[in-house]
């Protein structure tokens, strides 16, 4: 009796561990919990996306995180230091192969934008790869995001689009992002005094400014 009641101990035991491992199935790209957000819309050429970016910031309050490949838009460059002029805080990440750093003298808006009180400015410096992503989030609350570069071309003759979105959860998660590409290893802060480096060639048409 008791054998058998061991030997039983010992099935349950084992049937136990059994039971309680369950392999792990790999979790693909699209395995993550969706995020709701309402969106809205815009293709260029036939929507001007400057006007919508210029309409969205002039809706901020307290802070603008932006990034870009390239800043060459005069009008969104002011909107941006009319938006610091009220207290907005603003800090933009953009690619070291920025129009403005070649000829400085060209670019007013943009230097006025970099050097107006509440704003900083760092560049990606830590590879040769592009700072591609154009998105900025305002209050936390809208996320600008698309393929439009913030420049006349991109946004008023080029094919693209522009998506806003607003969602705690959506805007949360290019607030993590922001965070970590601008603590992140070389991330440099911008000066006049840097030149774009010259192993990179900047691709002509959104150097209008």
């Amino acid at each position: 009796m008791r054998r058998s009641i061991r030997s039983g101990l010992r099935l349950l035991a084992f049937s136990a561990v059994a039971i309680s491992y369950v392999p792990v199935t790999a979790r693909g790209p699209l395995d993550g919990e969706p995020t709701t957000a309402r969106v809205r819309l815009f293709y260029a050429p036939r929507d001007n996306l400057s006007a919508v970016d210029r309409a969205v910031i002039a809706g901020a309050s307290r802070s603008i995180d932006f990034t870009g490949y390239v800043l060459t838009d005069r009008a969104i460059a002011e909107a941006l230091t009319d938006a610091a002029r009220r207290g907005v805080r603003i800090r933009l990440y953009l690619d070291p192969d920025q129009p403005a750093l070649k000829s400085p003298g060209a670019f007013t808006a943009f230097w006025a934008l970099v050097r107006q009180n509440g704003v900083e400015a760092r560049l990606k410096t830590g590879s040769n790869d592009l700072m591609h992503l154009k998105a900025y989030h305002v209050d936390a609350r809208i996320l600008r995001t698309g393929s439009a570069n913030f420049s006349v071309s991109g946004s008023r003759y080029q094919d693209n689009d522009l998506l806003l979105l607003e969602g705690r959860d959506t805007v949360a998660q290019f607030v993590r992002e922001f965070e970590y590409m601008w603590n992140r290893s070389g991330s440099t802060p911008l000066n006049s005094d840097m030149r774009p480096p010259a192993a990179r060639r900047f691709v002509g048409g959104d150097d209008r400014p």
